[in-house]
């Protein structure tokens, strides 16, 4: 009853036009879904449609240089989605031929994949009944059965699955399917659902009991830390110092510019946070730790406008140093950097604020103009 109605409702009302439907392809099937993990379909059009320009097929991706994965997929955020991408890639490649296992256990088994992703996969690109549980399903079951409690904790989320699983249909899956991410999509929104044109509206028991607001139940709050760091724009004439970053962690593989913690030279936190407030006392010993750490001797550091960036586990606060080397050259003996130019700040694998920051000291914008005109 509820996947008739569904069904009917996807036919009539659902999405029938995004860029990855209308397709058996399991490569683009896969590469949309992992980029839509907890990420909006109009941020992931673009990048998707440029992934499937310059990558049309998987062993074209598996082969690829990984920088060119990861600046593709500069802005994208949650980057070890790119790095699994890649990996699966060269799996899927090695292991089977470079087609994608159909059964959705097995692609489960592949990397950054998992349950909900293998069954979408399995469903869209080769017809077989499996239930799907992401993050706007989650919210569509939810509010239907009035389960209780955060989905992400793990005896609510095998509640959800058991549920996902029962009300699959016999037939017609990839239209259920499609009809509940959609559902979750386009009505049953976080915030102002639109109850009133919802098919499943008539048995709801959030819509009943009036608590659709208060469903799902949100993750318990907990405080975001801060982290302040110091970031050094050495400049050489229109061209930058970037290193690259360590697999794991924050902007994880990227290139980016040189950082320290703000207690490496002895900086007051609080100071950090006013960037007229690092003066020339502060100059020596941070020249000195960029030529300890890159053996690059440069000019006496000084403030450029600092910036803050939220991930979903922290705050970072970044001042950003500009400074130029003395004598110019690479810095010896130091893998893991290049000079790279200004102006090419737009199409490599930096993360999406150091992108900007360079951007706007590129020779053509006017930050950069500005730059070059008052710079010592």
């Amino acid at each position: 009853m509820i996947a008739s109605r569904l069904i009917d409702w996807q036919r009539r009302h659902g999405r029938h036009d995004l860029p990855w439907q209308n397709t058996r392809d399991a490569y683009r099937i896969w590469l949309s879904e992992v980029m839509l993990q907890q990420t909006r379909v109009d941020t992931v059009k673009p990048y998707y449609q440029r992934f499937v320009a310059r990558f049309p097929e998987v062993a074209l991706l598996a082969a690829a240089q990984p920088d060119e994965v990861m600046a593709l997929w500069s802005g994208l955020g949650y980057y070890g989605r790119a790095r699994n991408l890649q990996r699966c890639a060269r799996e899927v490649v090695a292991q089977h031929g470079g087609t994608f296992p159909e059964d959705p256990q097995q692609l489960a088994r592949l990397p950054g994949i998992g349950r909900s992703t293998a069954a979408a996969i399995a469903v869209f690109a080769f017809g077989r009944r499996a239930a799907i549980l992401d993050g706007n399903v989650r919210r569509v079951l939810c509010r239907h059965a009035g389960v209780r409690g955060h989905p992400g904790e793990r005896a609510v989320e095998n509640e959800l699955w058991c549920i996902a699983e029962a009300m699959l249909p016999r037939r017609d899956v990839e239209r259920y399917t499609q009809g509940l991410m959609d559902l979750g999509a386009t009505l049953c929104v976080r915030t102002r659902p639109g109850c009133a044109a919802c098919p499943l509206s008539a048995d709801c028991r959030a819509r009943r009991d009036g608590t659709v607001a208060q469903l799902p139940t949100p993750r318990p709050r907990r405080s975001v830390p801060l982290r302040r760091v110091v970031m050094f724009v050495i400049r050489r004439g229109d061209e930058v110092l970037v290193e690259r970053r360590a697999p794991a962690g924050v902007w994880g593989g990227l290139w980016s510019l040189p950082e320290f913690e703000p207690t490496f030279a002895g900086l007051d936190m609080a100071r950090v946070d006013d960037p007229l407030a690092i003066g020339l006392a502060d100059s020596v010993p941070l020249a000195r730790e960029v030529e300890r750490r890159y053996g690059l001797c440069v000019t006496p550091p000084r403030p450029l406008p600092p910036f803050d960036h939220a991930f979903t586990h922290l705050r970072l606060r970044v001042q950003p140093l500009a400074c130029e080397p003395v004598v110019a050259g690479a810095p010896a003996g130091a893998p893991g950097l290049v000079w790279l130019a200004l102006d090419d700040a737009a199409g490599a694998a930096l993360p999406r604020p150091v992108k900007t920051l360079l951007q706007a000291l590129a020779p053509g914008s006017p930050q950069g103009r500005a730059a070059r005109r008052f710079a010592p």
